[in-house]
């Protein structure tokens, strides 16, 4: 078994709604025998220092996602993706401990399949980013100041997409426009939706 890594301790007993789930699905990645590493602020797996997998704690469930996931082969369509902008994440969604205890066999299957991928050196194959639509909100702020639509030219078509998509993903304009306020000193300064 792989030692356990003092991050993620700190993480578990620092984690208020999925202790026990994190706890578990911790067991059965070391015992998969997986590397425990924390990156992104939260517990990674890995297999010859290429990310395998890592847990997520989310308000509504708690998930084991595996980076290349959209590669293995997932018969019983139990993965999910996290969302429509993403190309080859897929992932498991626990809302209890029982959830994961009914699918241990399978989560295990998978990680063993997940690194006999990762030792295969399969490239996912990702399709070119589409640009989301420009939220009118958006489109407004940037047309009444030149400086911000500068600015917002010279970001990464990366960091544009992040903007776009946290904006437009508001049901209401109101809320699209507070969301566009708060963006702009970020973006004057050059800096993505979660940049540091």
């Amino acid at each position: 078994m792989n030692s356990k890594n003092a991050k993620v301790d700190a993480f578990i007993k620092s984690e208020k709604k999925w202790k026990e789930e994190v706890q578990l699905l911790r067991q059965i990645a070391l015992d998969s025998g997986l590397t425990e590493d924390f990156k992104w602020s939260l517990p990674c797996y890995l297999h010859d220092d290429k990310n395998i997998a890592i847990i997520q704690n989310f308000k509504d469930t708690c998930a084991l996602m595996f980076f290349q996931g959209s590669e293995l082969k997932d018969a019983k369509k139990l993965l999910k993706s996290p969302g429509a902008h993403s190309q080859s994440a897929r992932r498991f969604e626990f809302t209890s401990v029982a959830d994961i205890v009914k699918v241990k066999t399978a989560i295990r299957s998978y990680i063993k399949e997940a690194i006999k991928i990762s030792e295969s050196e399969i490239k996912t194959e990702k399709k070119p980013a589409k640009m989301p639509k420009m939220p009118v909100e958006l489109k407004q702020a940037l047309d009444k100041n030149k400086k911000l639509k500068a600015a917002f030219e010279k970001l990464t078509p990366g960091r544009q997409r992040l903007y776009l998509i946290h904006i437009e993903s508001a049901k209401q304009a109101a809320t699209r426009t507070a969301r566009v306020e708060k963006c702009i000193p970020r973006i004057l300064q050059g800096l993505g939706l979660t940049d540091r």
